[in-house]
């Protein structure tokens, strides 16, 4: 499994909504935002290896 790299497309509460940018999918993924880097916010790409989330500076 992995790794992946997604996109921060919406945050609801305690929850962030994540698309997957290396693969052609349109469902959202929902994850609580206290698994993600503090600094996350929409629009913040990630890449996710070993059950851990990083941000992708760009």
């Amino acid at each position: 499994m992995g790794p992946y790299d997604y996109v921060v497309e919406k945050i609801d509460g305690d929850y962030a909504f994540l698309r997957r940018t290396d693969e052609d999918v349109d469902d959202l993924m929902q994850v609580a935002r206290a698994l993600l880097p503090e600094e996350t916010g929409e629009g913040t790409r990630l890449h996710w290896e070993n059950l851990c989330y990083t941000v992708i500076e760009p």
